[in-house]
């Protein structure tokens, strides 16, 4: 089991080793497996992708996200004009309905509204919003409703998971199904792998909730 120390360490050398991040000042805070990231990034997009790449160190268990978005003065935009961006960045979008998500931008934070059919839309409203300059944080608020109404097999969703090579070991993880909710149990070695499982098992036709209960363990512990 890697220590505080050096699970930090870690973490920070692999943030340095991004070309995105190579300038960015960001501390790392760790204790038990769950990191702290605390800094000041011109660009949301620099957020995010220091979250994602924390994600993927051996022995990260969880994120605690403090990153602040300072936007350059001439990267700062009114609400309006990114309002109307984002907007149209939606309407643009084949994988998106029209007129199905809303938009209120207040000091650069975008928040999304609205009722899709499936998560990965949800997902792709979520980053073209965060794609933008002059974003500082995008909240995202849409709800899934599914169209289909077929009962949710539970081997399917299994199935699904033990296709993918990046979900780790698929019998250390257990799927069960109530209505249209399903649940992951179980362990994984990498927070990355639990963040796979619970994409793919949205992936299935019909689903409205997801609960994704499994615990990250490196395998060393």
């Amino acid at each position: 089991m890697k220590t505080n120390e050096g699970l930090q360490i870690d973490i920070q050398n692999s943030l340095k080793w991004e070309p995105l991040l190579y300038t960015a000042q960001i501390s790392v805070m760790v204790h038990e497996g769950l990191a702290t990231l605390r800094g000041i990034v011109d660009s949301f997009i620099k957020k995010r992708h220091a979250e994602n790449t924390a994600k993927k160190v051996f022995g990260v268990k969880a994120i605690v996200q403090n990153i602040e978005v300072k936007l350059p003065a001439d990267l700062s935009k009114t609400d309006g004009d990114l309002a109307r961006e984002v907007s149209l960045a939606l309407e643009s979008n084949d994988y998106l309905p029209r007129d199905k998500v809303s938009v209120k931008v207040e000091n650069g934070d975008i928040s999304l509204a609205g009722i899709l059919n499936w998560h990965y839309q949800k997902e792709e409203a979520g980053a073209l919003a965060g794609n933008l300059t002059g974003v500082r944080s995008v909240t995202n608020n849409i709800e899934i409703r599914p169209t289909f109404h077929n009962s949710i097999e539970q081997k399917e969703v299994e199935n699904a998971i033990a296709r993918s090579s990046r979900c780790g070991n698929p019998n250390k993880i257990n799927v069960s199904v109530w209505g249209t909710t399903v649940t992951l149990n179980g362990k994984v070695s990498f927070l990355h792998q639990k963040e796979e499982a619970e994409r793919i098992a949205w992936n299935t036709p019909g689903i409205g909730n997801l609960s994704n209960k499994l615990l990250v363990f490196p395998d060393n512990e």
